[in-house]
C-alpha cells in the first residue's frame, strides 16, 4: 500500500519539493473552511498539516471532518497534545521533541496516545522535532517547557537532528515557532540536511516567496507555512498552480 511517507520519499527521489499548509484549530474559523481550502487546492501546496500548542478538545475533529469534505489533499496531524488526535485525518506526525529535556514530549504524551490511536487506520510518521531560537518566545516553547536550541551552535542542531535519525525518526522538522521573527537560517538547513538520510521539514516564520525558496534551495523538502496565511490570504496568490 502507497502511504503519505512513501509518496514523500518518491517526490524527494523526483527532486519535488512539497509544501504544507499548517491549520491551527485554535486561530481557525471553522466556517471559512471552505473559501480557505478551495485556495489551497488552487495552490501548489500539496498536504495539509492541522495542530496547534493549545487547542479545545474535538476541535481538531470537527475541523478535520469539514476540511476533508472540500480537499483530496492528505490531511496529517501535527498535534501539540493527545486531546488533538483523530481518526477523521489520514496521518500523524508522532512528534517527539528531541531538541528539548521535558519527558513528557520526549516520550510521556506518546505513552498516553497509544490508547487513542489503537484501531485507528492513521498513518503513524515518527518525526523528531527541533526547536530552533528565533527571536522571541513561542507557543512551543512556553507550553513544553523547553528551550530553542541555539542558532548560533549549529553543530548542537545538527547532531541533534541526526540522533533523532538514529533513534529511528523517519521524519526530521526544524521548527522557528508560530510567528516567528526569523525563519531557520539557510546555513543551519544546509548543514541539517547534509547529514540526514531521511526527509526534512522547515518551518515557522516563512512568510513570503522568497523566504519559501531559500528554504528550499537550502535542502528543505518539505515547507511548512501557517502563519502568513492566517494573516494575509492573499499569500496563496503567490503561490498559485
Amino acid at each position: 500500500m502507497t502511504t503519505i511517507y512513501n509518496n514523500i520519499q518518491q517526490a524527494i527521489a523526483n527532486q519535488e519539493k512539497l509544501l504544507a499548509v499548517l491549520i491551527d484549530p485554535d486561530k481557525f474559523h471553522v466556517q471559512n473552511t471552505k473559501p480557505f481550502v478551495d485556495k489551497v487546492n488552487a495552490s501548489i501546496a500539496t498536504h495539509i498539516f492541522v495542530g496547534g500548542s493549545e487547542v479545545e478538545a474535538e476541535l481538531t475533529t470537527i475541523l478535520v471532518k469539514e476540511i476533508k469534505k472540500h480537499t483530496q489533499l492528505p490531511v496529517v496531524l501535527f498535534p501539540g497534545d493527545v486531546t488533538q488526535i483523530t481518526e477523521s485525518a489520514d496521518a500523524l506526525l508522532f512528534l517527539s521533541l528531541i531538541s528539548g529535556r521535558n519527558p513528557e514530549y520526549l516520550i510521556g504524551k506518546h505513552v498516553k496516545a497509544v490508547s487513542k490511536l489503537k484501531g485507528t487506520q492513521l498513518e503513524i510518521i515518527p518525526t523528531g522535532y527541533l526547536l530552533i531560537e528565533n527571536g522571541k518566545e513561542t507557543a512551543v516553547q512556553r507550553v513544553t517547557e523547553t528551550q530553542p536550541l541555539q542558532k548560533s551552535n549549529s553543530s548542537h542542531i545538527v547532531n541533534t537532528a541526526k540522533a533523532g535519525e538514529f533513534l529511528g525518526m523517519k521524519l526530521i522538522y526544524l521548527e522557528a515557532g508560530s510567528g516567528a521573527i526569523e525563519p531557520v537560517s539557510k546555513h543551519i538547513i544546509s548543514e541539517v540536511k547534509e547529514v540526514l538520510n531521511i526527509p526534512l521539514i522547515v518551518g515557522g516564520g516563512i512568510r513570503s516567496t522568497t523566504a519559501l525558496q531559500n528554504a528550499y534551495q537550502a535542502g528543505a523538502d518539505v515547507v511548512v507555512i501557517g502563519t502568513a496565511f492566517e494573516e494575509d490570504e492573499s499569500f496563496f496568490d503567490s503561490l498559485k498552480k
